[in-house]
């Protein structure tokens, strides 16, 4: 395929690109699901990592489409949900 990227294992960008921004669509779906289930907190290290780490793979797949709104929005959730990582860490690790 003239003009196309390929990864190092030979595996399409493009492909990869669609990959990750499915996988994370999967990770915040299963966040909400998991909250609105009762099987997590919205405090456990679980629902913001998944949170977290989906938006950052959505930041990479709406950067590839030209999607900067939704690029910026998913920039600012993965913040936040980076920093309740951090705090959660904290909590953990504090003599309190």
């Amino acid at each position: 395929m003239e003009g196309a990227f390929f990864l190092a294992g030979g595996l399409p960008l493009a492909l990869f690109v669609e990959v990750i921004g499915w996988t994370g669509a999967l990770l915040v779906l299963a966040a909400y699901l998991g909250v609105s289930s009762g099987r997590l907190t919205g405090g456990s290290w679980a629902f913001q990592g998944m949170n977290a780490l989906g938006a950052a793979f959505f930041v990479l797949n709406t950067w590839w489409h030209g999607a900067i709104p939704s690029m910026v929005l998913n920039i600012i959730w993965s913040g936040i949900g980076f920093v309740a990582l951090w705090r959660i860490a904290r909590r953990k690790v504090s003599p309190a």
